[in-house]
């Protein structure tokens, strides 16, 4: 039995430098305005090496890490806080899996995203993934909140 009355959470969604090259910026936020979440904050900027060193610091020594840095620094970012009842896991799902080939139809990685052969991590969005998570993110993005 789910809970009906789940307490509302913020998440991070970033739309990332291949989104936001491709003109995709709106109808990211289409799907997640369209899907009864809230925007609190939106902010088109260049993400600098502090913001990604803190956002990715767990995959720091990682093979992809830092071509992921690197791919992230590549051009500007659309930096969300989308609010709404079991945001997290709602935008993780309107997202798709992390793999454009493989993402189901309907979601954003699905409809939208192009197999770039191994460069996974240009797959358009990013979504914090759980509320734990979101709250550090958030604070790394947007500090004022």
């Amino acid at each position: 039995m789910t809970d009906t009355h789940a307490a509302v959470e913020r998440t991070l969604v970033l739309v990332k430098p291949d989104g936001v090259r491709r003109g995709l910026s709106g109808e990211v936020l289409r799907r997640i305005e369209a899907k009864g979440y809230a925007l609190v904050a939106v902010e088109l900027r260049t993400a600098d090496d502090d913001v990604l060193a803190a956002h990715y610091a767990e995959h720091e020594g990682k093979p992809f890490y830092a071509p992921l840095v690197e791919f992230m620094k590549s051009g500007p970012v659309l930096a969300v806080v989308a609010e709404g009842q079991r945001v997290v896991e709602g935008f993780r799902s309107l997202a798709g899996t992390t793999d454009p080939t493989t993402a189901a139809p309907g979601t954003i990685r699905g409809d939208l995203g192009r197999d770039w052969g191994l460069k996974v991590q240009q797959n358009l969005v990013h979504g914090s993934d759980s509320p734990e998570s979101a709250a550090r993110e958030i604070s790394l993005w947007f500090p004022a909140l």
